[in-house]
């Protein structure tokens, strides 16, 4: 059994009780589909009872090795206890008064936290919302009032939401944009430097990936029209792929030559995900704007638009809000993750995450044609399937690998533009020896596609 992280009373471990439904599960199942717009989908056929620490324990009484935090966001581990007893004390005193009719204390600390966390030692400023689709639709406002542009400049394989505007934003078509349009205007796609598939190798990936983007940002759209260029420095839904070294900052460089607003979405690849508190501060990246959510709260929904002082301040009085943006008891649990990440320095904790999986990942590569590259930072590792030999991506297999995982007790996520990434998001809190079994489930799985 793994260690016990603090502030985690389930047992650490993996156990398969039941069949993968169990009966409790179905029986919900069957409630959900009665109840439940069957747009909202699910990854794992179980409803989850409990969680903590490396762990979901199901309404069954199956415990799952947790390989995705709620697709990043329960970093700090599941009800950590420095988000429980924040969130508790705030629930106590008020639960919502709105900071725009009735300002408090958390709202203002959050900021300040932010302030002093993201890239940069200018004087910075926060605005906070619900969710990260909600943060990059503010940072386009933001960047479209301090600019006065009106175009916006995003990446293949970008992902930034679901609301109208960022499903624009967002390359992949199902299942997020299909049906929904039309879109947004004024938005503009051009190349990411995506090594694994750059047509001449990633040798010159970096340079010919942002000669091209630098061009059609040029001559198609004409770089004085644009008001900000949108970029997740790790890609996260497009399938955790790293741009090529050299390719971000030259984008960055080409934004401030520009007079363009440069935004980093961190939702998925923030708070110490990547080994680092922001996956940009990897080549020294300092951008205008940075919009962060998911890891931020402990699993409250949060999240925030943080930049340059002259530009946030830039929107009117008003112009920025929400009713429930800031909402105190997230606020409260932001205050609780952060002193946990401070505490436990989970970026070390990602760094540890790294060195036991890459090795042990890229030896599974050898060992199976079907990896084709094994990728990501920190707690946020990938592994890309593909016909072996080839560089088609397979995502039966990715879609079989999944399956097994899931039914062996190891909840696994799969992502990517083809749909054959399987992606690995830990709580940086997970146990060493429950992360092992849970990569020996894995190469188990691998090994059973034959």
């Amino acid at each position: 059994m793994s260690e016990m992280p603090k502030g985690s009373a389930l047992p650490q471990e993996r156990r398969v009780v039941t069949a993968i439904p169990g009966p409790k599960s179905q029986e919900l199942a069957a409630r959900k589909q009665a109840a439940v717009a069957a747009g909202v989908g699910a990854v794992m056929p179980v409803f989850a009872a409990r969680a903590g620490g490396g762990v979901l324990e199901d309404v069954d009484g199956n415990s799952f090795i947790d390989l995705g935090s709620g697709i990043a966001v329960t970093s700090v581990g599941n009800s950590a206890e420095a988000v429980v007893r924040r969130a508790a004390a705030q629930l106590e005193l008020f639960t919502h008064t709105c900071v725009m009719v009735t300002p408090y204390e958390g709202y203002v600390e959050v900021c300040e936290e932010l302030a002093r966390l993201t890239p940069g030692d200018h004087a910075k400023r926060s605005a906070l919302f619900n969710s990260g689709a909600e943060a990059v639709e503010n940072a386009v406002k933001i960047a479209r009032s301090y600019t006065g542009r009106q175009a916006v400049v995003v990446f293949d394989h970008g992902y930034h939401g679901r609301t109208n505007l960022t499903m624009a934003l967002t390359a992949k078509n199902m299942p997020y944009k299909q049906g929904f349009g039309p879109f947004a205007p004024e938005v503009y796609r051009v190349p990411v430097a995506y090594p694994f598939r750059w047509p001449t190798g990633p040798d010159n990936c970096a340079e010919e990936a942002a000669a091209q983007a630098i061009d059609q940002i040029s001559k198609q759209v004409g770089a004085r029209n644009v008001a900000a260029i949108v970029i997740e420095p790790l890609l996260g839904e497009g399938g955790f792929i790293e741009p090529a070294k050299g390719f971000l900052p030259r984008i960055a460089e080409f934004a401030r030559d520009n007079g363009i607003v440069f935004v980093a979405d961190e939702i998925q690849s923030g708070f110490c995900r990547t080994g680092q508190w922001f996956a940009c501060e990897d080549e020294g990246i300092v951008p205008d704007l940075i919009t962060t959510a998911k890891g931020i709260a402990g699993g409250l929904p949060l999240a925030a638009v943080t930049g340059r002082a002259e530009i946030m301040d830039a929107v009117h009085s008003g112009g920025l809000g929400g009713t429930y943006g800031g909402n105190p008891v997230a606020c409260a649990a932001a205050l609780g993750a952060i002193e946990t990440m401070r505490e436990l320095d989970l970026n070390a904790k990602a760094r540890r995450i790294e060195e036991i999986m890459k090795p042990r990942l890229e030896k599974m590569a050898q060992q199976h044609g079907v990896i084709g590259e094994v990728r990501g930072r920190g707690a946020m590792i990938a592994v890309e399937l593909v016909k072996p030999g080839t560089k088609e991506p397979d995502p039966e297999a990715t879609a079989a690998v999944a399956r097994h995982c899931h039914q062996a007790g190891v909840l696994v996520l799969t992502t990517g533009t083809y749909g054959n990434v399987v992606r690995f998001l830990p709580p940086l809190v997970i146990g060493e020896d429950l992360l092992n079994e849970g990569l020996d489930v894995v190469e188990e799985a691998l090994a059973s596609l034959g």
